[in-house]
């Protein structure tokens, strides 16, 4: 039963990385940079949604919705001012902005709602646990991972069968010939941010509501940990950073149930840097190839 327990566990983790993964994984793949302020718009998703219970006096549906939209609104504004003006400037410079943009986004946290920790209130989800003989599954877990699924392939089927989807895709393959066919990049790439940014609230609501302690670093390893899954499992594949984030779940739990806590994140990088040097592109990445 404590195998199970820990699987559970690791299931529930790896599908709050697969979510904020997703995230990262639709800006890279469309973009093609790598936001380094995502794991800090989830803080400040669940800072939304907890000032919406706890100050607001809002439902838990509405005071998620609230969240989901002004992180929407923060990932369209964070792309227009400070990543649209560096598009044909170096990457290093891009990468140096995203950190910068973190650090913005984490004191700014800090100076309005303080370094002490907060506590997530645990009405937000149902608490109730569900009990299959001896085995005891909280409701939260299993609304994580009904969560995770139903976000990638509501992710794949919008790519696949929209035509917002299809620009996007269009745009990932070649920005300039996209251009040419009449796809407006701006906006597709405004609109990838705008939904990596809400599944950024979606997985702060979900990871607090398991984790409840919040302050401003909230987001940083998660974010971390997440980049690293996206990487795993493939980045810019969508199933992959699914694969990715449950795996790295469920490795980090059984790493510190049965090898070491103190070593629990040592070993989920260590497992990375093996994967990576078996097979570069990631679990279902594609190699890339350079025309010369």
């Amino acid at each position: 039963m404590f195998f199970l327990d820990n699987l559970i566990n690791g299931l529930s983790l790896g599908s709050i990385y697969a979510i904020i993964a997703l995230g990262y994984t639709m800006v890279y793949g469309i973009a093609k940079m790598l936001n380094f302020a995502h794991g800090d718009i989830i803080m400040v998703g669940a800072y939304v949604a907890f000032c919406g219970l706890q100050y607001w006096g809002l439902p838990p549906i509405a005071a998620f919705l609230v969240a989901m939209a002004v992180c929407t609104v923060l990932g369209i504004t964070i792309e227009g001012l400070a990543y649209r003006p560096l598009r044909q400037a170096a990457s290093l410079a891009v990468l140096i902005t995203a950190i910068g943009m973190s650090y913005l986004l984490q004191n700014t946290a800090l100076m309005i709602w303080g370094a002490n920790p907060n506590f997530f209130p645990s009405t937000f989800i149902n608490s109730t646990t569900l009990h299959l003989g001896a085995l005891n599954i909280p409701i939260a877990t299993l609304i994580t991972i009904l969560a995770n699924v139903v976000i990638m392939v509501a992710l794949t089927l919008f790519t696949a069968k929209t035509k917002m989807g299809k620009a996007m895709r269009c745009v990932s393959e070649d920005r300039g010939a996209a251009e040419l066919m009449g796809i407006n990049v701006n906006r597709t790439i405004s609109a990838t941010f705008a939904i990596g940014s809400a599944l950024a609230a979606i997985a702060g609501v979900l990871l607090c509501s398991s984790y409840p302690i919040l302050q401003p670093t909230t987001g940083s390893m998660p974010g971390i940990k997440a980049f690293t899954a996206a990487v795993f499992g493939g980045i810019g594949s969508i199933p992959g950073a699914m694969l990715g984030g449950v795996l790295l779940g469920v490795i980090e739990i059984f790493g510190k149930a049965y090898i070491s806590t103190e070593l629990g994140d040592a070993i989920v990088f260590a497992v990375l840097i093996v994967v990576l040097l078996v097979k570069p592109s990631g679990l279902l990445g594609k190699p890339m190839r350079e025309k010369v």
